[in-house]
Protein backbone atom coordinates (compact mmCIF):
# COMPACT_ATOMS: atom_id res chain seq x y z
CA UNK A 1 0.00 0.00 0.00
CA UNK A 2 1.53 3.49 -0.86
CA UNK A 3 2.08 5.80 1.61
CA UNK A 4 -0.06 8.87 1.64
CA UNK A 5 1.07 12.12 1.87
CA UNK A 6 -2.23 13.94 2.14
CA UNK A 7 -5.66 13.34 2.34
CA UNK A 8 -9.12 15.50 2.04
CA UNK A 9 -11.61 14.32 4.19
CA UNK A 10 -15.33 15.29 3.77
CA UNK A 11 -14.29 18.48 2.94
CA UNK A 12 -17.16 21.30 2.12
CA UNK A 13 -17.53 24.54 0.62
CA UNK A 14 -20.12 26.83 -0.60
CA UNK A 15 -20.82 30.43 -1.96
CA UNK A 16 -24.47 31.08 -1.42
CA UNK A 17 -26.33 28.66 -2.73
CA UNK A 18 -24.29 26.78 -5.04
CA UNK A 19 -22.46 23.39 -3.51
CA UNK A 20 -18.99 24.10 -5.15
CA UNK A 21 -17.58 21.17 -3.06
CA UNK A 22 -19.72 18.55 -1.15
CA UNK A 23 -18.30 16.00 1.65
CA UNK A 24 -15.37 15.03 -1.02
CA UNK A 25 -12.79 12.76 0.65
CA UNK A 26 -9.67 12.16 -1.83
CA UNK A 27 -6.29 10.41 -1.16
CA UNK A 28 -2.88 11.78 -2.70
CA UNK A 29 -0.14 9.49 -2.15
CA UNK A 30 3.65 10.00 -1.63
CA UNK A 31 5.74 10.09 -5.08
CA UNK A 32 2.96 10.12 -7.35
CA UNK A 33 1.47 13.10 -9.73
CA UNK A 34 -2.41 12.87 -9.17
CA UNK A 35 -4.72 14.39 -11.68
CA UNK A 36 -7.57 16.40 -10.89
CA UNK A 37 -10.46 16.54 -13.55
CA UNK A 38 -13.91 17.58 -14.24
CA UNK A 39 -16.21 19.88 -16.28
CA UNK A 40 -15.86 23.37 -15.07
CA UNK A 41 -17.54 24.51 -11.76
CA UNK A 42 -17.25 20.59 -10.55
CA UNK A 43 -15.06 21.88 -7.60
CA UNK A 44 -11.68 20.96 -8.43
CA UNK A 45 -10.14 24.75 -8.34
CA UNK A 46 -12.38 25.33 -5.19
CA UNK A 47 -10.90 22.37 -3.49
CA UNK A 48 -7.66 22.94 -3.63
CA UNK A 49 -7.88 26.92 -2.96
CA UNK A 50 -9.44 25.65 0.59
CA UNK A 51 -5.99 23.32 1.02
CA UNK A 52 -4.04 26.31 0.17
CA UNK A 53 -5.49 28.98 2.00
CA UNK A 54 -7.22 30.85 -0.87
CA UNK A 55 -10.67 29.99 0.16
CA UNK A 56 -11.66 29.01 3.49
CA UNK A 57 -13.54 25.62 3.82
CA UNK A 58 -16.94 25.34 5.34
CA UNK A 59 -16.34 22.08 7.17
CA UNK A 60 -13.74 19.05 6.82
CA UNK A 61 -9.94 18.48 7.29
CA UNK A 62 -6.95 18.25 4.78
CA UNK A 63 -4.22 15.92 6.72
CA UNK A 64 -0.62 16.42 5.45
CA UNK A 65 1.78 13.50 6.74
CA UNK A 66 -0.36 12.53 9.71
CA UNK A 67 -1.22 15.72 11.09
CA UNK A 68 -3.98 18.20 10.37
CA UNK A 69 -3.63 21.29 8.54
CA UNK A 70 -5.49 24.55 8.58
CA UNK A 71 -3.45 27.22 6.79
CA UNK A 72 -5.66 31.04 6.11
CA UNK A 73 -3.38 32.06 3.18
CA UNK A 74 -0.24 30.39 1.02
CA UNK A 75 2.23 31.65 3.36
CA UNK A 76 0.94 29.31 5.84
CA UNK A 77 0.43 27.06 3.20
CA UNK A 78 4.23 27.22 1.75
CA UNK A 79 5.10 26.91 5.81
CA UNK A 80 3.33 23.64 5.79
CA UNK A 81 4.97 22.31 2.24
CA UNK A 82 2.24 23.06 0.26
CA UNK A 83 2.20 25.20 -2.82
CA UNK A 84 0.03 26.01 -5.29
CA UNK A 85 0.26 27.26 -9.45
CA UNK A 86 -2.99 28.88 -9.94
CA UNK A 87 -4.41 29.33 -13.65
CA UNK A 88 -4.54 32.55 -13.81
CA UNK A 89 -1.77 35.04 -13.00
CA UNK A 90 0.15 34.47 -9.27
CA UNK A 91 2.80 37.08 -9.93
CA UNK A 92 2.06 40.39 -8.43
CA UNK A 93 3.06 43.85 -10.68
CA UNK A 94 4.83 46.51 -9.46
CA UNK A 95 7.68 44.38 -7.56
CA UNK A 96 10.77 42.63 -9.30
CA UNK A 97 11.23 38.73 -9.92
CA UNK A 98 13.38 38.19 -7.23
CA UNK A 99 10.69 40.21 -4.89
CA UNK A 100 7.52 37.77 -6.25
CA UNK A 101 10.04 34.61 -5.91
CA UNK A 102 10.25 35.27 -2.33
CA UNK A 103 7.08 36.83 -1.66
CA UNK A 104 6.12 36.19 1.92
CA UNK A 105 10.24 34.54 2.77
CA UNK A 106 11.63 37.82 2.59
CA UNK A 107 12.76 37.62 6.58
CA UNK A 108 15.47 35.18 4.99
CA UNK A 109 17.67 37.76 3.82
CA UNK A 110 16.41 40.75 6.69
CA UNK A 111 19.07 41.00 9.04
CA UNK A 112 19.12 44.07 11.91
CA UNK A 113 15.54 45.16 10.17
CA UNK A 114 18.07 45.85 6.98
CA UNK A 115 16.66 43.47 3.62
CA UNK A 116 19.73 42.83 1.95
CA UNK A 117 18.34 43.32 -1.71
CA UNK A 118 21.31 41.78 -3.32
CA UNK A 119 21.58 38.50 -1.12
CA UNK A 120 18.09 38.30 -2.94
CA UNK A 121 18.41 39.00 -6.44
CA UNK A 122 21.59 36.97 -6.43
CA UNK A 123 19.43 33.67 -4.60
CA UNK A 124 16.61 34.19 -7.17
CA UNK A 125 19.30 34.51 -10.03
CA UNK A 126 20.65 31.17 -9.27
CA UNK A 127 17.49 29.72 -9.05
CA UNK A 128 16.30 30.85 -12.85
CA UNK A 129 19.52 29.58 -13.34
CA UNK A 130 18.95 26.29 -11.76
CA UNK A 131 15.62 25.55 -13.52
CA UNK A 132 17.30 27.14 -17.00
CA UNK A 133 15.12 30.20 -17.42
CA UNK A 134 18.81 32.88 -17.69
CA UNK A 135 16.96 34.76 -19.89
CA UNK A 136 14.85 36.14 -16.94
CA UNK A 137 16.62 38.48 -14.73
CA UNK A 138 15.99 38.35 -11.32
CA UNK A 139 16.16 42.17 -10.80
CA UNK A 140 14.13 43.19 -13.58
CA UNK A 141 10.50 44.06 -12.96
CA UNK A 142 7.95 41.67 -13.23
CA UNK A 143 6.14 43.90 -15.58
CA UNK A 144 8.66 43.37 -18.24
CA UNK A 145 7.56 39.86 -19.04
CA UNK A 146 4.86 38.37 -20.83
CA UNK A 147 2.11 36.36 -19.24
CA UNK A 148 4.02 32.92 -20.51
CA UNK A 149 7.39 34.19 -18.88
CA UNK A 150 5.46 35.22 -15.75
CA UNK A 151 4.13 31.19 -15.34
CA UNK A 152 7.72 30.32 -15.68
CA UNK A 153 8.17 32.37 -12.22
CA UNK A 154 5.66 31.34 -10.90
CA UNK A 155 7.28 27.48 -11.39
CA UNK A 156 10.58 28.60 -9.30
CA UNK A 157 8.22 30.62 -6.92
CA UNK A 158 6.29 27.28 -5.95
CA UNK A 159 9.14 25.05 -6.19
CA UNK A 160 12.33 26.36 -5.28
CA UNK A 161 11.85 25.20 -1.62
CA UNK A 162 11.13 21.56 -2.90
CA UNK A 163 7.46 21.35 -0.62
CA UNK A 164 5.65 18.13 -0.15
CA UNK A 165 2.47 19.00 -2.27
CA UNK A 166 2.34 20.89 -5.65
CA UNK A 167 -0.49 21.87 -6.66
CA UNK A 168 -0.80 22.86 -10.43
CA UNK A 169 -4.45 24.87 -11.59
CA UNK A 170 -4.39 25.08 -15.41
CA UNK A 171 -0.74 26.17 -15.62
CA UNK A 172 -0.41 24.16 -19.17
CA UNK A 173 -2.84 26.18 -20.85
CA UNK A 174 -0.31 29.39 -20.82
CA UNK A 175 2.52 27.64 -21.32
CA UNK A 176 3.94 26.95 -25.00
CA UNK A 177 4.85 23.29 -25.61
CA UNK A 178 8.79 24.67 -25.01
CA UNK A 179 6.97 26.15 -21.48
CA UNK A 180 5.04 22.95 -21.14
CA UNK A 181 8.25 20.27 -21.15
CA UNK A 182 9.65 22.79 -18.76
CA UNK A 183 6.80 22.16 -16.54
CA UNK A 184 6.78 18.77 -16.81
CA UNK A 185 10.75 18.20 -16.14
CA UNK A 186 9.56 20.11 -12.84
CA UNK A 187 6.78 17.50 -11.67
CA UNK A 188 8.79 14.77 -12.52
CA UNK A 189 11.67 15.67 -10.50
CA UNK A 190 9.18 16.39 -7.49
CA UNK A 191 7.71 13.29 -7.69
CA UNK A 192 11.29 11.33 -7.97
CA UNK A 193 12.20 13.68 -4.22
CA UNK A 194 8.93 11.28 -3.19
CA UNK A 195 6.46 14.78 -2.91
CA UNK A 196 3.47 14.84 -4.39
CA UNK A 197 1.77 16.68 -7.75
CA UNK A 198 -1.78 17.25 -7.71
CA UNK A 199 -2.60 18.51 -11.18
CA UNK A 200 -5.50 19.82 -13.22
CA UNK A 201 -5.74 20.24 -16.72
CA UNK A 202 -8.59 19.80 -19.13
CA UNK A 203 -5.84 18.30 -21.56
CA UNK A 204 -7.12 14.73 -20.89
CA UNK A 205 -4.50 13.16 -22.97
CA UNK A 206 -2.24 15.48 -21.10
CA UNK A 207 -3.63 13.75 -17.57
CA UNK A 208 -3.70 10.19 -18.85
CA UNK A 209 0.11 10.72 -20.20
CA UNK A 210 1.62 12.45 -16.74
CA UNK A 211 -0.25 11.00 -14.24
CA UNK A 212 -0.33 7.98 -12.02
CA UNK A 213 -3.85 8.65 -11.03
CA UNK A 214 -6.82 10.54 -11.89
CA UNK A 215 -9.99 11.84 -9.68
CA UNK A 216 -12.86 12.89 -11.09
CA UNK A 217 -15.11 15.03 -9.61
CA UNK A 218 -18.86 16.20 -10.85
CA UNK A 219 -20.73 19.02 -9.63
CA UNK A 220 -19.14 19.53 -6.12
CA UNK A 221 -18.88 15.54 -5.59
CA UNK A 222 -16.25 12.97 -6.02
CA UNK A 223 -17.09 11.10 -8.50
CA UNK A 224 -14.13 8.14 -8.24
CA UNK A 225 -10.20 7.51 -8.95
CA UNK A 226 -8.85 5.94 -11.29
CA UNK A 227 -5.19 4.05 -12.51
CA UNK A 228 -4.17 6.10 -15.53
CA UNK A 229 -2.88 3.45 -16.96
CA UNK A 230 -6.02 1.19 -16.73
CA UNK A 231 -8.50 3.92 -18.82
CA UNK A 232 -8.84 6.00 -21.97
CA UNK A 233 -10.00 9.81 -22.66
CA UNK A 234 -13.89 8.36 -23.22
CA UNK A 235 -13.40 6.62 -20.40
CA UNK A 236 -12.50 10.13 -18.35
CA UNK A 237 -14.98 11.99 -20.20
CA UNK A 238 -17.92 9.57 -19.46
CA UNK A 239 -16.75 9.98 -15.63
CA UNK A 240 -16.55 13.92 -16.14
CA UNK A 241 -20.15 13.97 -17.51
CA UNK A 242 -22.45 11.40 -16.32
CA UNK A 243 -22.49 9.70 -20.15
CA UNK A 244 -21.46 9.17 -23.43
CA UNK A 245 -20.17 12.61 -24.73
CA UNK A 246 -19.95 12.51 -28.74
CA UNK A 247 -16.54 13.90 -30.37
CA UNK A 248 -18.50 16.09 -33.04
CA UNK A 249 -18.25 19.50 -31.50
CA UNK A 250 -15.95 21.12 -34.40
CA UNK A 251 -17.95 22.74 -37.50
CA UNK A 252 -19.05 19.82 -39.73
CA UNK A 253 -19.54 21.76 -43.27
CA UNK A 254 -16.96 21.95 -45.84
CA UNK A 255 -16.88 23.37 -49.49
CA UNK A 256 -19.20 26.70 -48.26
CA UNK A 257 -17.96 29.88 -50.09
CA UNK A 258 -16.58 32.50 -48.42
CA UNK A 259 -18.59 35.75 -48.65
CA UNK A 260 -16.57 38.58 -50.96
CA UNK A 261 -17.66 41.33 -48.84
CA UNK A 262 -14.37 42.55 -46.58
CA UNK A 263 -15.37 44.18 -42.67
CA UNK A 264 -11.81 44.76 -41.96
CA UNK A 265 -8.42 45.63 -43.50
CA UNK A 266 -5.15 45.15 -41.73
CA UNK A 267 -2.51 46.78 -43.67
CA UNK A 268 1.50 46.66 -42.65
CA UNK A 269 0.42 46.57 -38.81
CA UNK A 270 3.58 46.42 -37.23
CA UNK A 271 4.71 46.45 -33.23
CA UNK A 272 7.79 47.24 -32.69
CA UNK A 273 9.70 44.08 -31.52
CA UNK A 274 6.61 41.80 -31.55
CA UNK A 275 5.09 41.93 -35.21
CA UNK A 276 6.58 43.11 -38.57
CA UNK A 277 4.12 44.21 -41.55
CA UNK A 278 1.11 42.10 -40.72
CA UNK A 279 -1.38 42.69 -43.07
CA UNK A 280 -4.66 40.50 -44.36
CA UNK A 281 -8.36 41.04 -44.60
CA UNK A 282 -11.53 39.45 -42.84
CA UNK A 283 -14.80 38.96 -44.60
CA UNK A 284 -18.28 38.75 -43.49
CA UNK A 285 -19.41 35.91 -41.75
CA UNK A 286 -15.62 33.92 -41.30
CA UNK A 287 -13.95 32.76 -38.80
CA UNK A 288 -10.46 33.69 -39.35
CA UNK A 289 -7.84 31.62 -37.58
CA UNK A 290 -4.57 32.66 -36.34
CA UNK A 291 -1.76 29.98 -34.96
CA UNK A 292 1.64 29.89 -34.53
CA UNK A 293 4.46 29.31 -31.54
CA UNK A 294 3.77 30.78 -28.52
CA UNK A 295 6.45 34.03 -28.91
CA UNK A 296 5.31 34.19 -32.82
CA UNK A 297 3.08 37.56 -32.02
CA UNK A 298 -0.14 36.51 -32.93
CA UNK A 299 -1.48 37.28 -29.79
CA UNK A 300 -0.37 40.80 -29.66
CA UNK A 301 -2.27 40.89 -33.11
CA UNK A 302 -5.22 40.15 -31.45
CA UNK A 303 -4.51 43.47 -29.57
CA UNK A 304 -3.57 45.55 -31.91
CA UNK A 305 -6.50 44.52 -33.97
CA UNK A 306 -8.52 45.69 -31.17
CA UNK A 307 -6.56 49.21 -30.91
CA UNK A 308 -5.22 48.03 -27.83
CA UNK A 309 -1.37 48.53 -28.68
CA UNK A 310 -0.36 52.14 -28.23
CA UNK A 311 2.56 52.11 -30.19
CA UNK A 312 1.43 49.78 -33.08
CA UNK A 313 2.47 51.44 -36.66
CA UNK A 314 0.03 50.20 -39.70
CA UNK A 315 -3.80 50.79 -40.33
CA UNK A 316 -6.87 48.48 -39.25
CA UNK A 317 -10.05 50.05 -41.04
CA UNK A 318 -13.18 48.93 -41.43
CA UNK A 319 -15.49 48.90 -44.91
CA UNK A 320 -17.03 52.17 -44.56
CA UNK A 321 -13.27 53.25 -43.98
CA UNK A 322 -13.19 54.07 -40.17
CA UNK A 323 -9.54 53.38 -38.98
CA UNK A 324 -9.61 51.68 -35.08
CA UNK A 325 -7.14 53.12 -33.29
CA UNK A 326 -8.11 53.02 -30.01
CA UNK A 327 -10.38 50.58 -28.01
CA UNK A 328 -12.98 52.99 -27.28
CA UNK A 329 -13.32 53.25 -31.17
CA UNK A 330 -13.55 49.86 -31.79
CA UNK A 331 -15.65 48.83 -29.59
CA UNK A 332 -18.21 52.11 -30.52
CA UNK A 333 -17.92 50.38 -34.36
CA UNK A 334 -18.81 46.71 -33.50
CA UNK A 335 -15.72 45.29 -32.53
CA UNK A 336 -14.93 42.67 -29.63
CA UNK A 337 -12.17 41.29 -27.99
CA UNK A 338 -11.47 38.51 -25.95
CA UNK A 339 -8.01 38.42 -24.52
CA UNK A 340 -6.22 34.93 -23.55
CA UNK A 341 -5.38 36.86 -20.39
CA UNK A 342 -8.91 36.67 -19.00
CA UNK A 343 -8.33 37.93 -15.82
CA UNK A 344 -6.52 41.20 -16.66
CA UNK A 345 -7.45 42.20 -19.64
CA UNK A 346 -11.40 40.75 -20.33
CA UNK A 347 -13.36 41.31 -16.86
CA UNK A 348 -12.71 43.05 -14.16
CA UNK A 349 -12.02 40.21 -11.72
CA UNK A 350 -13.22 41.71 -8.50
CA UNK A 351 -16.50 42.98 -9.52
CA UNK A 352 -20.08 41.46 -10.43
CA UNK A 353 -21.39 39.08 -13.10
CA UNK A 354 -24.00 41.95 -13.87
CA UNK A 355 -21.39 44.56 -13.84
CA UNK A 356 -19.06 42.50 -16.09
CA UNK A 357 -21.92 41.83 -18.87
CA UNK A 358 -23.13 45.24 -19.02
CA UNK A 359 -19.94 47.32 -19.39
CA UNK A 360 -19.72 47.37 -22.92
CA UNK A 361 -23.21 48.08 -23.30
CA UNK A 362 -23.53 51.20 -21.25
CA UNK A 363 -24.30 53.74 -23.63
CA UNK A 364 -27.16 51.69 -25.53
CA UNK A 365 -28.62 50.23 -22.32
CA UNK A 366 -28.93 54.30 -20.71
CA UNK A 367 -31.06 55.21 -24.18
CA UNK A 368 -30.81 58.64 -25.36
CA UNK A 369 -31.56 60.37 -22.34
CA UNK A 370 -27.93 58.55 -20.67
CA UNK A 371 -29.58 57.76 -17.93
CA UNK A 372 -29.08 54.14 -16.33
CA UNK A 373 -32.15 52.37 -14.97
CA UNK A 374 -30.89 49.46 -12.58
CA UNK A 375 -34.15 47.34 -13.47
CA UNK A 376 -32.76 47.50 -17.22
CA UNK A 377 -29.22 46.63 -16.24
CA UNK A 378 -30.46 43.35 -14.32
CA UNK A 379 -32.54 42.21 -16.41
CA UNK A 380 -30.24 42.53 -19.36
CA UNK A 381 -27.28 41.01 -17.23
CA UNK A 382 -29.69 38.21 -16.38
CA UNK A 383 -31.21 37.23 -20.24
CA UNK A 384 -27.45 37.13 -21.52
CA UNK A 385 -25.93 35.27 -18.46
CA UNK A 386 -29.14 32.94 -18.66
CA UNK A 387 -28.30 32.18 -22.56
CA UNK A 388 -24.38 31.68 -21.63
CA UNK A 389 -25.45 29.32 -18.75
CA UNK A 390 -23.73 31.02 -16.51
CA UNK A 391 -23.47 28.92 -13.77
CA UNK A 392 -23.55 31.45 -10.49
CA UNK A 393 -25.68 32.26 -7.58
CA UNK A 394 -27.39 35.33 -9.44
CA UNK A 395 -25.72 38.19 -11.36
CA UNK A 396 -24.46 39.96 -7.91
CA UNK A 397 -22.23 37.30 -7.29
CA UNK A 398 -18.55 38.39 -7.83
CA UNK A 399 -16.65 37.32 -11.10
CA UNK A 400 -13.77 36.39 -8.50
CA UNK A 401 -16.20 33.29 -7.36
CA UNK A 402 -16.47 31.74 -10.60
CA UNK A 403 -14.77 28.77 -12.01
CA UNK A 404 -12.21 29.06 -15.29
CA UNK A 405 -15.07 28.23 -17.91
CA UNK A 406 -17.57 30.23 -16.04
CA UNK A 407 -15.59 33.01 -16.13
CA UNK A 408 -14.79 32.85 -20.24
CA UNK A 409 -18.86 32.78 -20.59
CA UNK A 410 -19.44 35.84 -18.97
CA UNK A 411 -16.68 37.40 -21.41
CA UNK A 412 -18.62 36.27 -23.59
CA UNK A 413 -21.86 36.83 -22.71
CA UNK A 414 -20.79 40.71 -22.44
CA UNK A 415 -20.12 40.70 -26.28
CA UNK A 416 -22.96 38.70 -27.31
CA UNK A 417 -25.37 41.34 -25.56
CA UNK A 418 -23.32 44.10 -27.31
CA UNK A 419 -24.29 42.58 -30.59
CA UNK A 420 -20.77 43.28 -31.88
CA UNK A 421 -20.49 42.45 -35.20
CA UNK A 422 -16.87 41.84 -35.30
CA UNK A 423 -15.22 39.21 -32.72
CA UNK A 424 -11.38 38.91 -31.73
CA UNK A 425 -11.20 35.44 -29.51
CA UNK A 426 -7.83 35.07 -28.32
CA UNK A 427 -7.32 31.76 -26.84
CA UNK A 428 -11.21 31.09 -26.38
CA UNK A 429 -11.29 27.62 -24.85
CA UNK A 430 -8.14 28.35 -22.71
CA UNK A 431 -9.25 25.93 -19.70
CA UNK A 432 -12.19 25.40 -20.55
CA UNK A 433 -13.66 22.00 -20.23
CA UNK A 434 -15.02 19.42 -23.18
CA UNK A 435 -18.71 20.17 -22.46
CA UNK A 436 -18.51 23.88 -22.71
CA UNK A 437 -15.91 24.02 -25.35
CA UNK A 438 -18.11 22.33 -27.36
CA UNK A 439 -20.82 24.74 -26.10
CA UNK A 440 -18.39 27.22 -27.42
CA UNK A 441 -17.79 26.12 -30.60
CA UNK A 442 -21.79 26.14 -31.38
CA UNK A 443 -21.73 29.67 -30.05
CA UNK A 444 -19.07 30.61 -32.85
CA UNK A 445 -20.65 28.50 -35.74
CA UNK A 446 -23.91 30.23 -34.93
CA UNK A 447 -22.43 33.46 -34.91
CA UNK A 448 -20.44 33.27 -38.20
CA UNK A 449 -23.98 32.28 -39.34
CA UNK A 450 -25.52 34.91 -38.66
CA UNK A 451 -22.74 37.23 -40.45
CA UNK A 452 -20.44 37.95 -37.43
CA UNK A 453 -17.08 37.82 -38.32
CA UNK A 454 -14.20 35.89 -35.68
CA UNK A 455 -10.84 36.24 -35.49
CA UNK A 456 -10.11 33.50 -33.74
CA UNK A 457 -6.41 33.09 -32.32
CA UNK A 458 -5.39 29.69 -30.96
CA UNK A 459 -2.43 27.85 -30.28
CA UNK A 460 -5.12 24.32 -30.06
CA UNK A 461 -3.84 23.16 -33.79
CA UNK A 462 -7.20 20.99 -33.65
CA UNK A 463 -9.40 23.96 -32.82
CA UNK A 464 -8.44 25.98 -35.65
CA UNK A 465 -8.28 23.06 -37.98
CA UNK A 466 -12.47 22.17 -36.88
CA UNK A 467 -13.42 25.79 -37.13
CA UNK A 468 -11.38 27.93 -39.44
CA UNK A 469 -13.07 29.41 -42.81
CA UNK A 470 -8.92 29.76 -43.34
CA UNK A 471 -5.61 29.86 -41.30
CA UNK A 472 -3.16 32.59 -41.41
CA UNK A 473 0.08 30.67 -39.32
CA UNK A 474 2.46 33.10 -38.06
CA UNK A 475 6.22 32.71 -37.28
CA UNK A 476 8.86 35.11 -35.74
CA UNK A 477 5.86 38.00 -35.65
CA UNK A 478 5.41 37.81 -39.65
CA UNK A 479 2.93 36.45 -41.82
CA UNK A 480 4.40 32.67 -42.68
CA UNK A 481 2.89 33.27 -46.17
CA UNK A 482 0.68 30.69 -47.49
CA UNK A 483 -3.13 30.60 -46.25
CA UNK A 484 -4.82 27.43 -45.19
CA UNK A 485 -8.02 27.11 -46.57
CA UNK A 486 -10.71 24.52 -44.55
CA UNK A 487 -10.55 21.16 -46.25
CA UNK A 488 -11.26 17.80 -44.15
CA UNK A 489 -7.78 16.46 -45.47
CA UNK A 490 -5.97 19.37 -43.66
CA UNK A 491 -3.55 17.73 -41.17
CA UNK A 492 -1.88 18.87 -37.77
CA UNK A 493 1.09 18.35 -39.79
CA UNK A 494 0.29 20.43 -42.29
CA UNK A 495 0.24 23.70 -39.29
CA UNK A 496 2.93 22.47 -37.96
CA UNK A 497 5.40 22.68 -41.02
CA UNK A 498 4.77 26.37 -41.40
CA UNK A 499 5.16 26.78 -37.72
CA UNK A 500 8.40 25.93 -37.12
Amino acid sequence: MPDVRLQAIDVCKTFGVIKAVQNVSIDFYKGEVHGLIGENGSGKSTLMHTLTGIFSSDSGRFILDGKEVHVKNQVEANKEGISIIVQELGTLSGLTVAENIFLGHEDRFVKFGIKNTNAMVKEADELLKKYGFERIHAADMIDRYNFEDRKLIEIVKSTYFSPKVVVIDETTTALSQEGREELYKHMKRIKEEGNTVIFISHDLSEVLSKCDRVSVLRDGVYIDTVNAADVTEDDLKKLMVGRELGEHYYREDYGEKISDEVVLTVRNVTVPGIIHDVSFELHKGEILGFGGLSECGMHELGKAVFGASYDREGSVTLADGTEIDSIIKAIKHSIAYASKDRDNESIVINESIGDNICLPSLDELGGSAHVLIDKKLKEFAEKQAKEMNVKMVDTEQFVSELSGGNKQKVVLARWIGKNSDIIVLDSPTRGIDVKVKADIYALMDEMRKNGKSIIMISEEIMELIGMCDRIIIMKDGRNSGEELLRNPELTENDLIAKMV
